[in-house]
């Protein structure tokens, strides 16, 4: 068997070959990211062997960058390793010389692979793939729209800082409108409180009337804000809003998609109260192949949600914090579910509040959940059974 190390990046790629005892077969050479590139790669490695079921290949799964390469190896019926780099870098810091070398990079691949020693990312089933483009997807725009928030209120602090107080919810369908409207305090302050009153009525379907609006021009009038610059704080106030509105309709046709595309798998997760749909099928796309996990154990530690290790001589530390190494996609799936849960699910609240009470700070007893959590996904995915609230003692 002979191991084809590949070190991935976005314009080139460069490969080694050596054999099962560790010996370079051909001398590294580069390849470029393209069709071209990659015929030129074939016909690199038969001329080696033009029997390509006695190789294996492998590469770390960097970026996007990988995706065209493995799918095109996998055209071909032959055996692909993708795997994490946090495995590759453990590896690589074996060796004394701390210079970037791609060559050297391509060599610990194959040595990687030949070991045998890894955890690899399978992607044959291409839907699953889709899965979880989307609801990556839906986690950037959920951000797009966190900006956007900061943004808006970073400018409303200067005009119209008392604007906050006003409203539960700055971003609640009635403050929107007024906002797209009206958003500066001089100009909300020299409306007609009936037109005003009548624009409130309309916009919060009869929830707010003329007590609401007076309040609103009273301190709109006595507003502490800065009008050096209100014009341009405003519109780009208003532009925030446009952008928010857009992204949230952007969201939920994607989260319509996502549910279209999960509900052609057999999976169970859906079933956890306080996952809903789009969490679960964040944690299938991310998790994919569960068989390649061990235990729950295995699991946690790919989502980097294990603690870290902290060790020296008879030492240690008693307080580690969560390692944070592996897929940040499922350890966001991870926290907002747990978060999700503690306000829904009664045996994740128990969890929570036992810690709360031990006096554990609220990021500890959300991690605790989230084990919990982690625990749950794999039974489910292993045995493809619904879940069942079972609180704890």
């Amino acid at each position: 068997m002979l191991f084809v190390g590949i070190d991935i990046a976005k314009n080139s790629h460069e490969a080694a070959v050596i054999d099962e005892n560790g010996n370079v077969v051909v001398k590294p050479f580069k390849f470029a990211n393209s069709l071209g590139g990659f015929e030129k790669f074939l016909a690199s490695v038969q001329r080696i062997s033009a029997d390509l079921s006695v190789f294996e290949f492998g590469m770390e799964a960097t970026g996007h960058y990988w995706l065209n390469l493995y799918t095109r190896l996998t055209d071909y019926n032959v055996v692909v390793h993708v795997i994490n780099p946090v495995q590759s870098d453990a590896l690589r810091g074996l060796y004394i010389r701390k210079t970037k070398n791609d060559s050297k990079d391509a060599f610990i691949i194959a040595e990687l692979i030949r070991f045998g020693k890894y955890s690899q990312t399978t992607l044959s089933d291409p839907d699953l793939l889709s899965l979880r483009e989307l609801t990556r997807q839906r986690f950037y725009l959920v951000d797009c729209i966190s900006d956007a928030k900061r943004k808006t209120i970073s400018f409303l602090d200067k005009i119209f800082p008392e604007y906050q107080a006003l409203f539960s919810d700055t971003f609640g369908a009635t403050s929107v409108e007024l906002l797209q409207t009206y958003t500066s305090p001089d100009v909300i302050a020299a409306l007609d409180t009936e037109l005003f009153t009548s624009f409130l009525k309309s916009v919060s379907h009869g929830r707010f009337g003329k007590t609401k609006a007076e309040e609103i021009q009273s301190v709109a009038k006595n507003t502490f804000g800065s009008f050096l610059f209100a014009d341009s704080a405003s519109l780009a106030i208003r532009q925030f809003i446009q952008q928010i509105k857009l992204l949230e309709e952007q969201i939920a046709e994607l989260e319509n998609f996502i549910a279209e595309k999960f509900a052609s798998f057999d999976c169970k997760l859906d079933t956890i109260v306080g996952v809903g749909t789009t969490l679960a099928a964040s944690f299938f796309a991310e998790i994919g192949d569960i068989t390649r996990f061990e235990s729950p154990d295995k699991l946690a530690a790919f989502a980097g949600i294990d603690p870290s290790v902290k060790q020296s001589g008879e030492f240690n530390a008693t307080r580690n914090k969560m390692s944070k190494r592996g897929s940040p996609y499922l350890r966001r799936t991870f926290w907002c579910a747990a978060v999700s849960g503690i306000r829904t699910n009664p045996a994740f609240k128990t969890i929570y509040d036992k810690k709360r009470a031990q006096g554990k700070h609220h990021s500890v007893a959300v991690s605790a959940v989230m084990h919990k959590l982690c625990n749950i996904v794999f039974a489910i995915l292993k045995t493809n059974e619904p879940y069942k609230i079972i609180l704890p003692e």
